[in-house]
């Protein structure tokens, strides 16, 4: 008798606990969650890219005379001025010749003057009939002549005398000294390099961008550019240019923005570039992650009430640009919805949904420390940051 009470007892045991099983399946725990909501404001549509800078004025500065070095006063890293002493070449043999130049213009000028005033006097004798016509000509022409030498042997005496002036080497612009190639004692010919100039403070950064970007970008749209050689520091400028080609090896358009350097770029660096193609005052946006593919599409799951219960509610959209780790709403959403933001790649239509409230700092006193014994304050109470 005793055993079939106790089969009878087991029996029920069992059959409780399969209910219990059966009634634990069919109702699942509601989802952990975290929430935001849909906001309207500012949003800009932003083309990204990573370019190169170079320098847009770097002229290399040559001889235009031959001659010995005899003086270098800038230096590689010098910074110069437009008009500033670099290099003097020995002017002893361009001076030389501007003197000779000088003396053959003076010759020339006085056989010139001498045979006008000869020419002045044949002209008195045809006119009173004692020289013949054909001796006035002559004569005439002979003073067109020395005039033309004249002003051949100035213009040789003119340029001999810039010459003597090429002697002293100047800057042309206001910039940096890259490189000293000549040094004192060196011979020189016309054309030899002497130095490389950079002017840093105005650079022009290439931007590449893929092909299908070319419908969207124009001259003057504001660009923002960052660079690891000034963290912290946004240059702002616009699209100079958009070059017509495609670069043949990258297959993109190379889009030109000069900027103004003040002094924390240089030739050759990088910078991260933002082009604004557009920009929104009301926009609708949400962050990325609360924006899942299911088989409707893209949709948000809207969190409502519904039969005492917080439950999420698929609504479809259709979305657009992204920027922040925010992603704009086109179509689907009214704004001030509260969304699933973590957990919900997880949910399903209709899911119920628990919210899990942001961690809220511990109290203080009135000394500004942590109070004792609250949560995770194990340690003696320390000083708020101020």
């Amino acid at each position: 008798m005793r055993i079939a009470l106790l089969a009878c007892l087991a029996l029920t045991l069992l059959s409780a606990c399969g209910q219990n099983a059966e009634q634990k399946k069919a109702v699942p725990p509601p989802s952990l969650i975290t929430v935001t909501q849909a906001t309207k404001g500012d949003f800009e549509v932003v083309l990204e890219t990573l370019g190169s800078l170079e320098v847009l004025a770097d002229p290399k500065v040559g001889a235009e005379v031959a001659g010995r070095v005899t003086q270098v006063l800038a230096r590689s890293g010098s910074s110069v001025k437009a008009g500033d002493l670099l290099a003097v070449i020995d002017a002893g043999d361009v001076a030389l010749q501007n003197r000779a130049d000088e003396a053959e213009a003076r010759r020339v000028e006085a056989l010139a003057k001498q045979q006008e005033k000869l020419a002045e006097r044949q002209q008195m004798l045809m006119d009173k009939g004692f020289l013949s016509k054909n001796a006035g000509e002559d004569v005439a022409a002979q003073r067109t002549a020395l005039a033309a030498q004249y002003d051949a042997a100035r213009a040789r005496a003119d340029n001999s005398r810039r010459s003597v002036g090429k002697t002293r080497v100047i800057s042309p612009i206001d910039g940096i000294v890259e490189v000293q190639i000549v040094s004192p004692g060196d011979y020189v010919k016309v054309g030899d390099p002497l130095f490389n100039l950079v002017a840093p403070k105005k650079l022009r950064a290439h931007l590449p961008f893929a092909e299908s970007f070319g419908p969207r970008l124009q001259q003057g749209q504001e660009v923002r550019l960052v660079s690891p050689l000034a963290p912290g520091k946004v240059f702002a400028s616009r699209i100079k240019d958009i070059r017509p080609g495609v670069v043949e090896g990258s297959r993109t358009l190379d889009v030109l923005v000069d900027v103004d350097n003040d002094g924390s770029l240089r030739g050759g660096g990088t910078v991260n570039a933002a082009v604004i193609v557009s920009a929104k005052a009301e926009a609708l946006t949400v962050p990325e992650q609360s924006v899942v593919l299911r088989p409707a599409g893209k949709v948000v799951y809207v969190i409502a009430e519904a039969d005492g219960q917080k439950k999420a509610q698929q609504k479809p959209v259709k979305v657009g640009a992204k920027r922040g780790g925010r992603i704009e709403i086109l179509e689907g959403l009214a704004g001030g919805e509260t969304i699933a933001l973590d957990g919900a790649g997880f949910l399903t239509n209709g899911a119920a949904v628990a919210i899990k409230e942001a961690a809220k700092p511990a109290p203080t006193t009135a000394n500004g420390t942590a109070a004792a014994g609250t949560a995770g304050a194990k340690d003696a109470a320390k000083p708020e940051a101020k």
